[in-house]
């Protein structure tokens, strides 16, 4: 699903990325663990193409990344990448359907078409009766399930998740690592996870520990 060689990363004379590489498969739930400074988030960025590395390469689905720029590199990211980040980045004068709904549009995709999608994934994620609440009127729990939907609603190849129960209490903390577990049997979603959390990494399919800008 994803394979990158030798990812490099500098800032000013700092080294924060020393020649990364890593393959994630269909329906793998991998998980990045390691101390503050590792340079975990900084890979996640660069994997997402949020960031560009000084040197490397980049494939999903035998595509190369590291060839699109601008505009083209924008639609293909919000074609086959979901990102879920520690703080749910939701737009407050929206619905939860609404946040859900808007990378389907920016897509161009059919206006109807995208808000049926999405009450699927809204009620699959038990949030059925909160479509129409606005972000400050859903718990910490369920603005984070509202972000894993807008993630999953252009059906991306891989979702790239940083920190994402950083925010949350252990109950829903707990709550969205089984959430994660079952989107990935029930629809073999790819999940890259950055985590300081042990019992998230525990339950994903392998750990890469990142050490002084390497994978070790």
């Amino acid at each position: 699903m994803l394979t990158a060689k030798n990812i490099r990363k500098v800032y000013g004379q700092l080294q924060v990325l020393k020649g990364v590489n890593l393959t994630i498969e269909k329906g793998e739930i991998v998980s990045i663990v390691g101390s503050s400074g590792a340079g975990k988030s900084t890979l996640l960025h660069i994997l997402g193409t949020l960031d560009t590395p000084n040197k490397g390469e980049i494939f999903l689905q035998n595509e190369p990344l590291h060839h699109l720029t601008g505009k083209k590199l924008a639609a293909y990211r919000n074609k086959y990448m979901g990102f879920v980040f520690q703080f749910h980045h939701l737009l407050p004068e929206f619905s939860a359907l609404e946040n859900v709904c808007i990378p389907g549009w920016i897509a161009g995709r059919n206006k109807r078409e995208v808000e049926k999608e999405a009450m699927k994934l809204l009620e699959m994620l038990g949030l059925g009766d909160r479509t129409e609440n606005k972000p400050q009127a859903l718990s910490g729990g369920e603005q984070q399930r509202v972000a894993v939907a807008r993630a999953l609603i252009n059906k991306p190849a891989i979702v790239f998740a940083d920190e994402p129960t950083g925010n949350l209490d252990s109950k829903n903390a707990k709550e969205l690592h089984e959430l994660f577990v079952r989107l990935r049997n029930e629809i073999q979603q790819t999940f890259l996870i950055v985590t300081h959390n042990e019992e998230l990494a525990a339950m994903s399919d392998r750990t890469l520990h990142m050490k002084d800008g390497l994978i070790v």
